[in-house]
């Protein structure tokens, strides 16, 4: 088979030689890949690095190689463009079809997906100039993936840095998977809690269980490759932030509760794929609790959490919301499954068997995704971003 073709176009920000990660990521999984730097990204990384990382030819101007007509015939055989770092400036070419380089001539000759991967200030990202641009590029199609909160250059710290180079790899191929289907999520806003919720004992010690996050993290990638604005409610998950999401942090249910009211405020969507304590201890010790010789410990008295899922299911934030639970089932897992469907009042609920080695930690998983009109859709065992897309996909026909 023929190896996937995709272009990488860097313009000329700092963040350009992290494109070199990016570009490993590609050729070491079997693309081929063809690098178009504009003149700017040049001063930053030289051609002579694309060329041999990319083992390509690095063409920068339309007039190099006039014969093979490039900047028609590079963008008409991709696959998929991927622009990063895109710069304040590329944006804005991009939006208004100039094409005054090779990887605007690019731009505005594919008809394959193209995904932004901006990186700038702060201040430059927030311009309503960036953003109209933004919004230009997302309502023909682009996916423009929203910039990481971080360091940027020199002292300066805010939104516009570069996300991890792996995460945009990540999101570049459930878009390819996905082919030339639209952003079917574009202009939506959806909430997604991932991982487990820890509920103090004392200062060292918690109640907890064995969620990795893994497949929410992979619903909220998912999400941003279809277009989506994402907020990650993250509860105790050591995974990088995906690209392109807003990560909210938390630790107990009582947080996750609190972070996950605030952003389903404006969302059109809620998956709650975190596994929330169902109870937590009636009382914190302020000391580390020790052990005494001869005597047995206290017993520990727990109180019920809030129930997170069925508060946000019986008073939608907005109508037409569509809310969808998870349900870790160790037995009767349908029957179990269904009951609390209706306890909950969800939308959907994912359904899946659990146990010591089956879910957790894993990188695949299989479920049945349950939904209120008492439909079923089995997803067969694979890649937890298979599962999530089959989610979105139940999603996107309910919001119409």
């Amino acid at each position: 088979m023929d190896k996937p073709k995709v272009v990488l176009g860097v313009s000329g920000g700092i963040a350009a030689y992290k494109a070199c990660e990016l570009l490993r990521r590609f050729t070491e999984s079997g693309h081929d890949v063809r690098v178009v730097p504009t003149a700017a990204a040049l001063h930053f990384v030289g051609a002579a690095t694309w060329s041999a990382l990319s083992g390509n030819p690095v063409a920068t101007e339309v007039w190099d190689d006039v014969h093979e007509v490039p900047h028609v015939r590079i963008g008409q055989h991709a696959d998929l463009v991927v622009v990063a770092p895109a710069t304040a400036d590329m944006l804005a070419k991009a939006a208004h079809g100039l094409a005054d380089d090779l990887l605007t001539n690019t731009l505005l000759t594919a008809r394959c997906p193209v995904v932004f991967a901006p990186a700038m200030h702060t201040e430059m990202w927030e311009h309503p100039a960036t953003q109209e641009n933004v919004a230009t590029l997302r309502r023909r199609g682009a996916v423009v993936i929203e910039p990481a909160v971080g360091r940027l250059t020199g002292v300066d710290t805010g939104k516009g840095r570069l996300p991890d180079p792996g995460e945009i790899f990540e999101v570049c191929r459930r878009v390819l998977a996905r082919g030339s289907a639209t952003p079917d999520l574009e202009g939506r806003h959806v909430v997604v809690s991932a991982g487990g919720t820890r509920e103090p004992l004392d200062p060292v010690r918690f109640l907890g269980n064995r969620s990795s996050g893994k497949q929410g993290y992979a619903l909220a990638r998912t999400a941003a490759a279809r277009g989506a604005r994402v907020t990650l409610v993250a509860a105790n998950t050591g995974l990088p932030d995906p690209a392109g999401v807003d990560v909210v942090r938390v630790g107990t249910a009582v947080q996750l509760r609190e972070a996950v009211l605030k952003a389903a405020a404006d969302a059109d969507a809620v998956v709650m794929a975190a596994a929330v304590a169902d109870f937590r201890p009636s009382a914190y010790a302020a000391g580390k609790i020790k052990k005494k010789d001869g005597q047995e410990p206290d017993p520990i008295v727990l109180v019920r959490n809030p129930d997170v899922l069925a508060e946000i299911s019986a008073e939608r934030a907005r109508p037409g919301q569509v809310i969808v639970g998870f349900a870790a089932e160790t037995d009767d897992v349908l029957a179990n499954g269904r009951a609390k469907l209706a306890r909950k009042g969800c939308d959907l609920l994912v359904v899946n068997e659990v146990g010591e080695r089956k879910t957790f930690g894993a990188e695949e998983s299989e479920a049945v995704v349950l939904g209120a009109d008492g439909s079923e859709t089995p997803v067969p065992y694979g890649p937890k971003e298979d599962l999530a897309d089959t989610v979105w996909d139940l999603v996107v026909r309910r919001l119409g």
